[in-house]
């Protein structure tokens, strides 16, 4: 996935599919709005829709992207879809 704008993701692994989700047969998608920094860094993550256990996924995973440093903030929308 890439960022609007093309910020170029450095290191971007993706969500793992919870297993309490797995047992719940959980399928869904989750978008959330992000706000790069000009370090690369995440700065501020808004989610726009999906069940908390993937959520909660998704947002421990968001912790560890690092985008391409930019001249200022860049905002992004991003949609992960869960299915085992």
């Amino acid at each position: 996935m890439q960022a609007q704008e093309g910020r170029k993701a450095l290191s971007n692994p993706a969500p793992t599919y919870p297993e309490v989700a797995k047992r719940m047969r959980l399928v869904g998608t989750v978008k959330v709005q992000i706000v790069i920094g000009a370090d690369g860094k995440i700065k501020e993550t808004s989610f726009v829709g999906g069940h908390p256990v993937l959520v909660n996924a998704v947002e421990e995973t968001l912790k560890t992207w690092k985008y391409a440093p930019g001249s200022g903030e860049t905002t992004a929308l991003l949609e992960f879809n869960f299915h085992p």
